[in-house]
């Protein structure tokens, strides 16, 4: 995955700061994800999900709304609208660089933009909103103790998350107006509504709401505990692998052809969390899998560790090998599974020397198959070695197998 920094013009003409990551393959569809109320492109929820889209060949492109984070305008000017307005802006800078986005994706105040802008836009196919309001003016609620000397003023600087904010008199009176039922029955495209169940920020009614007042075809996830910003790791990849499954109904994207001179066999790994040992390893456009390190040794659990992929292709390779030869031979072999233990030992004779340590996999193999007689489950066990995977390993590591009864 590629991250491109990038700026467009907002709805004010203001020059807005913005990501676009992109796949490492070929690129097969768009998103434009908008962030929540005073947040910014860059928090680890839109990155995650961004990374986790670009890894199935869907770029995504993240910006800050005007006069938040990296973007120029002023806050005290906008509104729901505008903000609307700034998706539009984002959604036709990605189509006129040849990426019309047929994903929108919003968090908290963000769903509820994009749910607006989607009735908008052309080619608009699915929409997900995570933690999303019904009516924009809940978010008043952050500041309601201002909203007095709003009215009474024009504008009040409020503290949201330890940051200082200006509140224009426009943005109330803007989002009074920006309730949804209106919009989502016309919404024209597939929607998929998360939120969590003990959200403290939004509560999960407004979830209801947007559920119910919407068409066919909508979904609905739970991400049961998770807080409305979704900082956990785990949350974030569960909310991204969502996305990223729900979405693949609902967005056409063509299978490639395989790129001229790349070899055959490539894997990609890379990270997908730079605070942690999380990884994102692709082969081809569909296949997805995740690498991590245990909680002890300071990941995060969520996908099996390096050594772990290891056992698992002598496994995987054990099991193909004994299958494609009772398969030529015509033999009776139902089902075959596969034990791989790994650890470490003293190499003793090996030519390395007695205090050196190598690797030593314990294969337990399965043949489930009653009419298999003792001659060739013998001859199975003795092709197991030929697994090239095998092959490989043991020309520096001792492999043991044996076989289990059935």
């Amino acid at each position: 995955m590629a991250v491109e920094r990038i700026t467009f013009h907002g709805h004010d003409g203001s020059e807005l700061s913005a990501r676009l990551d992109t796949p490492s393959g070929p690129h097969l569809a768009t998103a434009v994800f908008a962030h929540c109320f005073t947040c910014g492109k860059d928090i680890p929820a839109a990155r995650r999900i961004a990374a986790r889209l670009a890894a199935m060949g869907i770029a995504v492109l993240r910006f800050d709304f005007t006069g938040l984070g990296h973007s120029e305008g002023e806050f005290e000017n906008t509104s729901f609208t505008s903000n609307v307005d700034d998706l539009i802006a984002a959604a036709t800078w990605a189509a006129q660089k040849g990426m019309p986005p047929s994903l929108l994706i919003g968090h908290s105040l963000g769903g509820a933009a994009v749910i607006k802008a989607a009735s908008m836009l052309d080619g608009i196919k699915a929409v997900a909103t995570i933690g999303a309001p019904y009516d924009p003016a809940h978010v008043t609620h952050h500041f309601a103790d201002a909203l007095p000397e709003i009215a009474r003023n024009g504008s009040a600087e409020v503290t949201l998350g330890g940051r200082p904010f200006t509140i224009g008199k426009s943005f109330i009176e803007d989002t009074g107006n920006g309730v949804l039922g209106d919009v989502l029955p016309r919404l024209g495209a597939a929607l998929l509504v998360m939120h969590a169940p003990r959200d403290a920020i939004v509560s999960v009614d407004s979830a209801a709401e947007i559920f119910m007042a919407a068409k066919h075809p909508k979904s609905f996830v739970s991400l049961d505990d998770a807080d409305h910003l979704v900082t956990n790791p785990r949350d974030a990849e569960y909310t991204a692998n969502l996305i990223a499954t729900w979405a693949a109904r609902y967005i056409e994207r063509p299978v490639p052809a395989p790129p001229i001179g790349t070899p055959e066999g490539i894997v990609r790994v890379s990270e997908a969390n730079a605070d942690g040992f999380l990884q994102d390893i692709t082969s081809g456009s569909h296949l997805h899998m995740l690498a991590d390190e245990p909680l002890a040794y300071g990941g995060t659990n969520m996908g099996m560790s390096p050594y772990g992929f290891l056992s698992a292709s002598l496994g995987a390779c054990t099991s193909m090998t004994i299958r494609m030869y009772a398969r030529r031979k015509g033999w009776p072999l139902e089902h075959v599974s596969v034990d791989v233990s790994h650890d470490k030992v003293h190499a003793q004779d090996a030519e390395v020397g007695a205090d050196h340590k190598i690797d030593s996999f314990t294969r337990r193999i399965k043949l489930t198959g009653p009419d298999l007689d003792a001659e060739q489950r013998t001859r199975l066990l003795e092709i197991a070695d030929r697994c090239p995977v095998h092959r490989t390993l043991e020309r520096t590591s001792k492999v043991v197998t044996e076989l289990l009864p059935f």
